[in-house]
């Protein structure tokens, strides 16, 4: 082999039947360089439409993606506010309940017995389990300026200070939050 130094093409010519030559297929490169000057115009014109199919196409991606994360980011804070609120039904429906202790105990007080003790005891243990799942009472006095966001006006009531009117004159019910979600909305009488 090293008397005989055949090059890639000699190799390449041997292969091919006598009397034929290599065939340049039209994409070759070859075949660019035998283009005239003429169908330049027609080359642009379908560069320039190629460019613009691949702008569409990166744009069309671009919005899908985005729609995407945000399709992700909403189903996970949706899902995250169900967790936190999830046991917000039962919590509603022991309510009443409390309600029930607090108007026990204002019945109870000045009696001294061990049954008073022990109700009290159960009624600052059911407070503290509401308390340590997110369950907040509404602090409001008499006085306080009424806010529809919070608050649900029983009844209105005439008064004759005038700085009362507008205010929350009497609480009925207390209001209680879930994680700072209204509950219940504090049942109050409103001054006029």
């Amino acid at each position: 082999m090293e008397n005989n130094p055949q090059t890639e093409q000699d190799l390449h010519q041997e292969g091919l039947p006598q009397g034929t030559e290599e065939i340049v297929p039209e994409d070759s490169p070859e075949s660019f360089e035998t283009l005239n000057g003429s169908d330049e115009p027609k080359f642009q014109a379908e560069l320039k439409k190629l460019q613009d199919e691949l702008a569409e196409s990166k744009d069309k991606y671009l919005r899908l993606y985005s729609e995407f994360e945000n399709f992700r980011r909403r189903t996970a804070k949706e899902k995250l506010e169900l967790i936190q609120t999830a046991s917000e039904g039962l919590i509603v429906s022991l309510l009443p309940v409390i309600d029930d202790f607090e108007r026990a105990e204002k019945a109870l007080m000045g009696a001294e017995s061990k049954e008073l003790e022990g109700f009290q005891l159960i009624y600052n243990k059911f407070k503290k389990v509401l308390e340590q799942n997110g369950v907040k009472t509404m602090e409001l006095k008499p006085g306080a300026d009424f806010n529809t966001d919070v608050h649900e006006a029983i009844t209105q009531v005439p008064v004759t200070e005038e700085k009362l009117k507008g205010k929350i004159v009497d609480i009925i019910e207390p209001g209680y939050l879930l994680k700072e979600k209204v509950i219940r909305y504090a049942k109050v009488v409103v001054g006029e």
